[in-house]
């Protein structure tokens, strides 16, 4: 199986990305940003490479590049250890600028989204690992 993620994001503005995520607590590997792209590091194997909208575009030179503040092509969603944790993180998101998305609350797996200044969708979530271990329904099922 796969030992690493990459994401690739068109990003308008490096600076202002990086600003915005180190606002969050997000670090980046500098031996993989340069003036096109910044390695945003999401976890030890999951990395977000924000790349500059010419340079994602030579990587789909027969497409056209989606402006996320007017299409979505995606939603980036990463775990959380706790509701809590999904609150803060969101909460330093929207400080930095991001737009709020949705939320969604059934007990036992708790979310919430928001728009990058780019326009991208992320959402973060958490589940109650006993939900996480049966599946959703089957624990719905044992708390009935």
């Amino acid at each position: 199986m796969h030992k690493m993620i990459f994401v690739n994001l068109p990003v308008v503005d490096l600076d202002r990305s990086r600003t915005f995520f180190e606002s969050m607590d997000y670090s980046f590997n500098d031996n993989f940003c340069d003036g096109n792209a910044l390695a945003l590091v999401l976890g030890d194997s999951i990395v977000a490479m924000l790349l500059q909208r010419e340079l994602y575009q030579s990587f789909v030179p027969q497409k056209e590049v989606a402006d996320p503040r007017t299409s979505s092509g995606s939603i980036v969603c990463l775990s959380a250890e706790g509701r809590d944790e999904v609150d803060a993180l969101v909460g330093k998101a929207m400080a930095a600028g991001a737009t709020a998305g949705d939320t969604e609350d059934h007990g036992f797996m708790y979310g919430r989204s928001f728009y990058d200044l780019d326009g991208h969708a992320w959402e973060i979530m958490w589940m109650d690992p006993a939900a996480a271990e049966v599946g959703p329904e089957a624990y719905a099922e044992q708390q009935a």
